[in-house]
């Protein structure tokens, strides 16, 4: 699976980065950085989190 981010409704509020540390981070000026885009089944859960956790549904999973 793979993390795809629509950088237009993504407000950098940070929940993502919270649930998911190691895949998203918001840096210094509020801007969303995707740190890794591909899945793997170990990581699917938290990432799944973060991406339901998201007020802006600026994140989804897709299949590869």
């Amino acid at each position: 699976m793979k993390i795809a981010v629509d950088f237009k409704k993504c407000t950098g509020l940070g929940i993502c980065e919270s649930l998911a540390p190691d895949f998203f981070e918001v840096d210094e000026s509020g801007t969303l950085v995707l740190l890794e885009e591909d899945v793997t089944a170990a990581d699917v859960e938290s990432v799944r989190e973060a991406v339901a956790g998201c007020p802006t549904e600026a994140l989804r999973l897709v299949e590869d």
